[in-house]
């Protein structure tokens, strides 16, 4: 059996053993007792084997598996930001359990078995209303599987253009601890991590009570200076959001947000690497500061992700789907979120900074759980929860070939 040692690339062939047996509540995902493929950490066979509790049970060094098909095996993707997907937004008024369900879905087929919907900016009304819908969800047993709760990203930030983003400026605030209590019943508990601007009024108090509650305190569309900011490591914020985005054209060399944010190690980053958001350099060079470890591979992705190119109007805001797969927000000259799903980003981060399958994997899987405190999650170990994904690498990226959520194939490409 395999201790928690692993290693470093892939390559590979499987075999999966299903059973009969559907559970009660799940449609037709079907049970699987056994998984049999190379790993992504070392191309070597392993043999994982998965309890009726959907939980592994062991993971093993085969003499071999049968050779089926090329693919690789890899714990399945966790996205901490994710605004919308499939045609779904989730900080609207229309918001219906039903949308969540077909976003969760759809996120199945590119390799994300759990995910952090986010909220941006949006009058109170909607986020009650969002938040509220989001949490009756979460009641539902194979939305639970995939969603534990939320990521409030906004509406605490900066006013000033460029930092704000594609933010619309109108509900923009301050904190507010009484409108975020609205907003934590409404989700009934269920937000875990806050994305703000330590430099406004009372942000620094505010980010210090959130850290107090549990929530992961998260640095964003922001122009805080760096005493500011190591103030805010000190009063428990652990994340620099989306790094290099939420932040202006035109900074000044030595006082911006970015250098204290990567020479502070308490704080971990997150990057969008959909080859849009960052340049390459800015990549490599986040990559070479923070390192393995520190670094968290988010999607950022918004409900017009896979959307044919065109003008949109979305949340207030006349976007455009560019034929090149960017969303952008033409009226402030920015990005508006991503239209690439997060195993674009595992493949990208492989391409652009020459990282192992296993480094870029874990960006993607284990380091957003450890942050989250999701300690059944991100990895391929015994007693971890049997969330797994097959795929190919090719030039494109990841293709899924399967994804399996607590031991039950959710999604196969070949049976689409």
């Amino acid at each position: 059996m395999l201790a928690g040692t692993w290693l470093s690339g892939c390559e590979v062939a499987l075999f999966v053993l299903i059973t009969a047996s559907v559970h009660a509540g799940m449609g037709s995902e079907r049970r699987v007792s056994e998984v049999c493929a190379k790993c992504y950490l070392d191309g070597a066979p392993i043999l994982v084997r998965i309890d009726q509790a959907g939980r592994i049970a062991a993971v093993e060094r085969p003499s071999g598996c049968p050779d089926i098909l090329d693919l690789y095996v890899a714990p399945g993707l966790i996205d901490n930001q994710v605004n919308g997907y499939a045609g779904v937004s989730f900080a609207e008024d229309t918001l219906k359990v039903v949308d969540v369900r077909r976003a969760t879905q759809a996120l199945w087929k590119v390799g994300v078995t759990t995910y952090v919907p986010t909220l941006i900016t949006a009058p109170q009304q909607t986020l009650v209303h969002s938040l509220r819908t989001l949490a009756k969800a979460m009641r539902e047993p194979d939305i639970a599987l995939s969603v534990r709760g939320f990521h409030l990203e906004g509406p605490y930030i900066s006013p000033e253009d460029g930092y704000r983003g594609a933010h619309v400026r109108q509900w923009v605030r301050a904190p507010n601890w009484e409108e975020f209590e609205e907003l934590y019943r409404a989700a009934d508990g269920k937000i875990l991590e806050i994305s703000l601007a330590p430099e406004v009024p009372g942000g620094l108090d505010f980010a210090a009570r959130c850290a107090q509650m549990g929530l992961v305190v998260a640095l964003a569309h922001h122009n805080a200076p760096a005493e500011v900011i190591h103030k805010a490591a000190d009063n428990g914020a652990r994340l620099a959001t989306h790094l290099g985005n939420g932040c202006a054209n035109l900074i000044h060399r030595h006082d911006n947000p970015l250098w204290p944010q990567l020479a502070d190690d308490r704080l971990m980053i997150s990057i969008i690497v959909d080859g849009f958001h960052l340049r390459a350099d800015a990549v490599r060079t986040f990559y070479k500061v923070k390192g393995p470890e520190r670094t968290i591979l988010v999607s950022d992705v918004i409900a017009l992700a896979g959307l044919p190119p065109g003008q949109y109007e979305h949340g207030g805001r006349t976007l455009v789907v560019d034929p090149a797969g960017v969303v952008r927000y033409p009226e402030q000259n920015v990005l508006a979120g991503a239209a690439r799903p997060l195993s674009a980003d595992v493949a990208n981060m492989m391409r652009i900074t020459g990282c192992s399958l296993a480094d870029a994997i874990h960006m993607a899987s284990r380091n957003p759980a450890r942050l989250l405190g999701f300690q059944d999650l991100g990895e391929i170990l015994p007693g971890k929860r049997a969330d797994l994904i097959l795929f190919r690498l090719n030039e494109d990226g990841l293709e899924i070939e399967k994804t399996i959520i607590a031991g039950r194939v959710v999604y196969s490409r070949r049976e689409e």
